[in-house]
């Protein structure tokens, strides 16, 4: 993940359609941003155009690589139950592929409800679609993946207002669905699809992908391989 975050097309389109999304928040000014398991920290730089940053990773080997970066604060941390910074509360935290990881997704979220500031956002993308798991989410220790109706009524029960929720990756959903009921039938998945493809596929893989940051936060798209969802502390 390391070598790949910077510039795998994947990760470099879903931080631009998340740069997008975050500019058309109201967030004040020096916003205070929590990144609930940052990985190698791809995506702290982005972040930090926003605001203040501060991450937790539970794992050491990641959370080295993302310190390595220099960007924000950086403490371990395991949700629910071991969350740093102390008193600190947040104008928005964002969880990027993080609760289909967690074992209590509900109580993951109640915890970070309560660092969230009143009006403040949280921002979670997950991997859609059951009937799409693969070896890719068995090597990424996935507990679950997603449907809208699900991770909408996960995060309600959390006490957060949903504002926005959506399917995104939709462009290349109909390819990336095809390989993997193709690969899932034949027996044939890959531990892990996260392979850097050539300059020019990558190029247009990444253009296809990060176009839909135009859509995000507008429209909700009724399929794709991933969801995006945005949700609010009203108190």
């Amino acid at each position: 993940m390391a070598a790949l975050e910077d510039s795998h097309w994947w990760f470099v389109a879903r931080r631009r359609i998340i740069d997008t999304l975050i500019t058309n928040l109201v967030l004040p000014d020096n916003a205070a941003i929590f990144e609930a398991g940052c990985g190698t920290g791809g995506n702290l730089a982005m972040l930090a155009g926003h605001g203040q940053v501060y991450a937790m990773e539970l794992d050491e080997a990641a959370r080295h690589f993302a310190c390595d970066r220099g960007v924000g604060k950086i403490l371990p941390g395991r949700l629910p139950d071991d969350i740093p910074f102390g008193d600190q509360s947040f104008d928005l935290i964002v969880l990027l592929d993080v609760l289909e990881h967690l074992d209590k997704d509900t109580a993951s979220l109640q915890a970070l409800y309560s660092i969230l500031k009143p009006g403040g956002w949280l921002l979670v993308t997950v991997p859609a679609n059951p009937w799409m798991w693969s070896q890719h989410d068995e090597s990424h220790h996935h507990k679950r993946r997603y449907v809208l109706q699900g991770l909408r009524h996960v995060v309600r029960s959390a006490g957060y207002t949903v504002r926005y929720v959506s399917y995104f990756n939709t462009l290349l959903f109909p390819l990336i669905a095809g390989v993997r009921i193709l690969q899932n039938g034949l027996g044939s998945g890959q531990k892990d699809n996260l392979t850097m493809p050539s300059k020019q596929v990558n190029q247009v893989l990444t253009f296809l992908f990060a176009s839909e940051r135009y859509l995000m936060g507008r429209v909700s798209l009724p399929l794709g391989v991933s969801l995006l969802l945005l949700a609010q502390n009203v108190k």
